[in-house]
């Protein structure tokens, strides 16, 4: 069995929903329960790998398991977890955007890694104070694209935050930049450096603020076809996250064995993984309306 880590990078926004909502929201996103924080169903990407995966059905039915309802021949012998958020994309007066963290998200996201045997993990996560009249948000240095000119400030959506440089913020994007954007990819040396000008760590309870002030909500409309006017109840809003949202979990090769005494090898299932997460990928809802187009990435 061997685990590895895996990044999901949206590059449209994610609809990963949860059905009809109870507020205001007609069709939220999926939250953890305790915490809040958004995240992608390990069944939507085990759903979508298996769908454009291009195996012989043996070999498929080998590696996601059997699909017919009731039938227990064998599990799957790749397992998802569900991918949590790492970095949020969240409006900033300076520098477009920012990608926002926290100290629980980044030391949760440590031990992930670590279980999957990356060693080389940072361990510290800088945290953030709080001032008489201000948050705090962490920077990687002074040169971070997200000060205001002329002030020490950073200001996400509607929050003014005082900056504060950090030598443990540039270990954290020095250590995520070229893994979230190795060199084989185009203009990876822009990227490596965007994620090291955009990192902002702020407090938890200021993520948690952001994480329902940030997200992409829009109204959709359904039109009577001759009249073109809405129609009765065909109003509604549906929120994703946005573009640039970065999410990270864990992927599981464990090998079974079916009733023919078959079974794939660790470095078949690395390797069709590999090989099917080299382009980008759909996950969860609204994929006509352009939603859920992702770029994954395996460590």
């Amino acid at each position: 069995m061997s685990t590895r880590l895996l990044f999901v990078h949206a590059l449209s926004p994610l609809h990963a929903g949860t059905g009809q909502g109870v507020g205001v929201i007609d069709l939220p996103i999926a939250r953890e329960k305790a915490t809040g924080l958004p995240y992608l169903p390990g069944s939507s990407l085990k759903g979508t790998l298996r769908d454009t995966s291009g195996i012989a059905d043996e070999q498929r039915q080998l590696m996601f398991g059997l699909e017919t309802t009731g039938s227990e021949d064998h599990a799957s012998s790749v397992r998802f977890s569900d991918q949590r958020l790492l970095l949020m994309p969240v409006r900033s007066l300076a520098g477009t955007f920012a990608w926002v963290t926290s100290p629980y998200v980044l030391r949760r996201f440590a031990r992930d890694a670590r279980d999957a045997g990356v060693a080389d993990v940072p361990t510290e996560a800088p945290e953030p104070t709080t001032q008489p009249k201000s948050e705090q948000a962490i920077v990687c240095d002074e040169s971070s694209q997200l000060v205001v000119s002329g002030t020490d400030l950073v200001v996400l959506e509607d929050l003014d935050l005082a900056v504060k440089p950090s030598p443990e913020a540039s270990i954290w994007a020095e250590w995520l930049a070229p893994k979230l954007f190795p060199d084989t990819l185009p203009d990876a040396a822009y990227w490596q450096g965007a994620l090291k000008a955009r990192l902002c760590i702020v407090r938890d309870d200021i993520l948690d603020f952001l994480l329902n002030t940030a997200t992409e909500v829009v109204a959709r409309v359904r039109l009577e076809d001759e009249r073109k006017t809405v129609i009765k109840g065909g109003l509604w809003y549906e929120e994703a996250l946005p573009t640039e949202t970065i999410l990270a979990g864990l992927v599981v090769a464990a090998p079974v064995t079916n009733k023919h005494n078959q079974r794939l090898t660790a470095e078949t299932i690395s390797a069709n993984l590999e090989r099917l997460t080299q382009h980008a990928l759909q996950f969860g809802g609204k994929a006509s309306v352009g939603r859920g187009l992702c770029r994954v990435q395996l460590l």
